[in-house]
């Protein structure tokens, strides 16, 4: 690999897969590929989306068909909107066309959406075929780890969707170059979360280096990154299918899903609305008497990286409830959060009053 690369492993046994984090290594990926043995006679998918396949399709296609394979591209509207069945049936018809068999490998390249969408391509054709993701994100240094894979339906956010592990997961630092500042912004609110749920240390090294990161140094950011990337694996390898102890990476998302949705896909970030959840479990670990010092820590971080905090006025409190309905994160009418009880650390309640989450949101909306 590139020099500096740094690599890690999320474990789970046969299925186990590395994670490569480091300079140059598009242009690695047909070697990559031919090391572990993927098969030159069965054709690949490549999907990205609009704002992605003008910078990085190219050279990633290039780099595959130089060691022999065959490679179709399908790209996708840009945004959330394209986690959708009709883009699933669309993607399907693409793999079908192109001849793509049960040995045949699905890549995604791009942020979340892309890697979530055609992580769903792979999981559901042929009852499952190879995937690799290629982030092209910040925010995607999450979900291209841990083979959650999904679309949207109207109601809820991820609501169908499979576990399904890529083969590994390549991320070229080289192309977050290329991100605009609220991109990196709402990326980074991702990696502090996984700071804030395992590791407090990194939540003040992040404090410390925010103007680093802010300018994408790219020291800082594969430091960021790997760490970020060890929590997850860590977190991943101990619970795959979100049994228990997964769960606790779903901070701050119980609320910014509902956010999402009620603001209408795309409005607000996924980054920024995770992190205005954030601050709302911080708030919540208030009332169960945890330390007064997780809001102010919380909050004061998520502003010092330039993301929001509160709640925007056109998302009304009850839409927001009821958004919370729908979430996943929900177990026998009770509400479900994951509530931090130190920075570093947090737990999974199952008996948080609906009344107080009712205060809370009233609460970020008006400043309180």
């Amino acid at each position: 690999m590139a020099s500096g690369t740094r690599e890690l492993t999320v474990d789970l046994g046969e299925r186990s897969y590395p994670i490569y984090i480091g300079t140059g290594l598009i242009a690695q990926l047909g070697e990559k590929f031919a090391e572990r043995g993927f098969p030159v006679k069965s054709p690949i998918l490549l999907v990205t989306d609009s704002a992605v396949e003008g910078l990085y399709a190219s050279a990633v296609e290039e780099s595959l068909r130089a060691r022999g394979y065959t490679v179709a591209r399908a790209v996708v509207p840009s945004g959330e909107a394209s986690k959708s069945l009709e883009m699933l049936d669309t993607l399907v018809e693409q793999a079908l066309k192109a001849g793509l068999d049960r040995k045949s490998t699905v890549i995604a390249l791009g942020g979340g959406v892309v890697g979530d969408l055609a992580g769903f391509v792979a999981a559901s054709y042929m009852r499952g075929v190879r995937f690799v993701q290629i982030p092209t994100t910040i925010l995607a240094h999450d979900s291209s780890v841990g083979g959650k894979v999904a679309v949207n339906h109207r109601l809820a956010k991820n609501i169908i969707g499979a576990f399904h592990q890529p083969e590994f997961v390549l991320y070229d630092l080289d192309t977050l170059a290329s991100l605009p500042m609220r991109e990196v912004r709402a990326g980074l609110s991702e990696v502090i979360k996984h700071g804030l749920i395992w590791n407090a240390e990194f939540v003040a090294w992040c404090d410390d280096n925010a103007e680093r990161l802010l300018g994408l140094d790219p020291d800082a950011l594969g430091y960021a990154l790997y760490e970020g990337c060890k929590v997850k694996s860590i977190v991943v390898s101990r619970d795959e299918r979100e049994n228990d102890l997964r769960a606790i990476l779903n901070l701050g998302h119980t609320i910014g899903h509902a956010l999402e949705a009620v603001a209408g896909y795309g409005e607000l970030l996924h980054g920024e609305a995770i992190a205005i959840g954030m601050v709302g479990s911080a708030r919540l670990a208030g009332r169960f008497g945890y330390g007064a010092d997780i809001e102010e820590t919380t909050e004061r971080i998520f502003r010092k990286f330039g993301l929001p905090v509160r709640i925007p006025e056109s998302c009304p409190t009850d839409e927001i409830m009821s958004a919370m309905l729908h979430d996943k994160k929900f177990s026998e009418g009770n509400m479900v959060f994951v509530v931090p009880t130190a920075i570093g650390s947090v737990e999974i309640r199952h008996d948080v009053p609906s009344a107080w989450v009712t205060d809370i949101v009233n609460g970020l909306r008006e400043g309180e």
